[in-house]
């Protein structure tokens, strides 16, 4: 295997490890839409966009980054999934949105789609139709902090659970195929983790609530910065195209934030 693999897969498990362990502590401390808020902005994919471009070209990334805006927007029917059927169990909730996910994004890997626009305006649509669905229909709540005192162990248990899910969507990517290995490229690692630990931290309405403003950001966050990515990296290239994208992240993030303040029940 590739010695620059390797690098992928650990820089893969810090990022992963300190996202979640970030996203759930803001989560207990300060309220489910800072928690889900950090944890929705562009983590795994700056580490997996740099990467591409590194072992192949800055136009190698930019193409890659082409379907992550419809694919954020099946990440989005992920979380509807979940919400819907979390009350029945952490397993049941996160083993049905997983079951649609993985049909939904092998339709699309098998599909070949390589369209910017009907990437876009495919994110566009989910985007406006899983807000309306958690907002409007499921009515799900915002939540306040729970706890602030946290046991060393439990910090470590975030820490590599986080990690270690988003190393093995990583490695599946990469063994996993031509169909398979697409799919997993593109795996809600980051929402699969943060919601198994906030369920377990403070139960299945706190969960929801993380669930919601994680959707929310990630719908916003995530494909904007792989849009920026695409039109900076091949004139750019990698030091000053993820250097811009990232300033314009922290701008959509700012504005994410004043946007869930003002419109989250």
């Amino acid at each position: 295997m590739d010695p620059s693999f390797w690098l992928k897969l650990g820089l893969s498990f810090v990022v992963g490890s300190v996202w979640v362990t970030l996203s759930t502590l803001a989560a207990e401390r300060y309220g489910s839409r800072i928690g889900g808020l950090i944890g929705g902005l562009p983590s795994t994919a700056v580490v997996s966009l740099l990467f591409i471009g590194y072992t192949q070209t800055p136009r190698a990334a930019s193409e890659a980054a082409t379907v992550i805006p419809l694919v954020q927007g099946l990440n989005g029917l992920f979380v509807i999934i979940y919400l819907q059927f979390v009350r029945r169990g952490l397993v049941f909730g996160l083993s049905s949105a997983l079951l649609a996910w993985f049909i939904l994004t092998s339709i699309l890997v098998a599909s070949g789609l390589r369209s910017f626009w009907v990437s876009v305006v495919g994110w566009l649509l989910l985007a406006a139709v899983c807000y309306l669905v958690v907002e409007r229909w499921m009515k799900v709540p915002s939540q306040g902090k729970t706890r602030a005192s946290y046991a060393p162990s439990q910090i470590a248990y975030r820490a590599l659970f986080g990690g270690a899910i988003i190393t093995f969507a990583v490695l599946m990517g990469k063994l996993g195929g031509p169909i398979y290995g697409g799919v997993f490229a593109t795996f809600p690692a980051m929402f699969l983790s943060t919601l198994a630990v906030t369920y377990r931290a403070g139960g299945a309405e706190f969960s929801r609530a993380v669930a919601k403003a994680l959707m929310i950001s990630g719908l916003i966050n995530v494909p904007l910065y792989a849009i920026v990515v695409r039109w900076l990296y091949p004139g750019l290239g990698l030091a000053y195209g993820t250097a811009i994208a990232l300033l314009f992240s922290c701008g959509t993030g700012y504005l994410t934030f004043l946007f869930m303040r003002a419109r989250l029940s």
